[in-house]
């Protein structure tokens, strides 16, 4: 009698592979982030802290490919009060950010939290943090950047207008035409009004439990938050330390290294260069050709 053939055929074959793709990318996420991990974990051990990353970037979902823009959330500035809760009161903090801003609500928890600490906190900007996140930069009790790394103005925007901007056609329409102002306009007005104030009234907050004196704060507050810059005006090293808030550009080198580990969308990409460095070699190491 014939016995059946314990080989592999050609569908097991065909589903085993169909089951390899398709958890491939869920092994290579596990990966990636177990790397971060051993990072970070590396820093505090190098600068005896408690490191907080709040890094967003486009990234891939596992499955579809598709990229993500990410912002400031809610859920970002829960798992940051948790991480600041899980901290001993004595233990530094180094707080790792790349963002272009988000909810203001989410930014102000973080920022305060952050604020009320009695050890030192440092907030690193290897990049960029633009509108909430300077106004997490503004609860450091130093702001380390890259030396063209930029933060950004804090003038409230209301839809796609900035609060100043609105106030100040609000003002130029009552001058010509006192009786022409429709309601809604109005109301837009007042609510801009109020959203100038509170943010004025955080940062003063803010600034004043890191110790600058309340003139100061109110002067730093005024320029932040008044329309004096565009909202997407890059507020450099030079300019931030102006204001006269404590800035170094003392940047971990291993921060940059775990900037690497958060990729973005596959593709093309629209840089290229060859990832090494070039330059006289130092006592030990194997020169490196400089290119013709």
């Amino acid at each position: 009698m014939a016995q059946p053939s314990a080989g592999v055929n050609f569908f097991d074959i065909f589903w085993l592979l169909i089951i390899l793709f398709s958890l491939w990318p869920l092994f290579q996420q596990k990966s990636l982030e177990w790397a971060r991990l051993r990072l970070i974990r590396e820093i505090e051990k190098k600068r005896s802290s408690r490191v907080i990353t709040m890094i967003h970037r486009q990234e891939r979902l596992a499955f579809m490919g598709f990229p993500l823009v990410r912002f400031i959330t809610i859920e970002d500035s829960e798992r940051v009060l948790r991480a600041i809760r899980m901290t001993p009161p004595d233990m530094p903090i180094d707080f790792i950010i790349h963002t272009p801003g988000g909810l203001a609500l989410a930014a102000t928890q973080i920022a305060s939290a952050l604020a009320k600490r009695r050890a030192p906190v440092r907030v690193i900007v290897p990049h960029y943090a633009m509108s909430g996140g300077t106004l997490i930069a503004l609860a450091a009790d130093e702001i380390i950047m890259d030396e063209n790394a930029v933060l950004g103005p804090l003038d409230p925007q209301l839809g796609q207008f900035p609060a100043p901007s609105i106030l100040r056609a609000v003002k130029e329409k009552y001058r010509e035409d006192k009786g022409g102002i429709k309601d809604e306009t109005l109301i837009l007005a007042d609510v801009a009004e109020k959203a100038l104030f509170q943010m004025k009234s955080t940062i003063v907050k803010i600034l004043k439990l890191k110790g600058y004196g309340e003139e100061k704060a109110r002067e730093i507050a005024h320029l932040l938050t008044s329309g004096y810059w565009t909202h997407d005006y890059p507020l450099t090293v030079e300019v931030i330390s102006s204001l006269g808030l404590k800035v170094s550009t003392s940047v971990p080198k291993e921060v940059y290294d775990l900037m690497e580990l958060y990729y973005q969308p596959s593709g093309q990409a629209s840089v290229q260069y060859i990832p090494v460095p070039y330059g006289e070699p130092k006592k030990g190491e194997v020169p490196v050709r400089k290119p013709h």
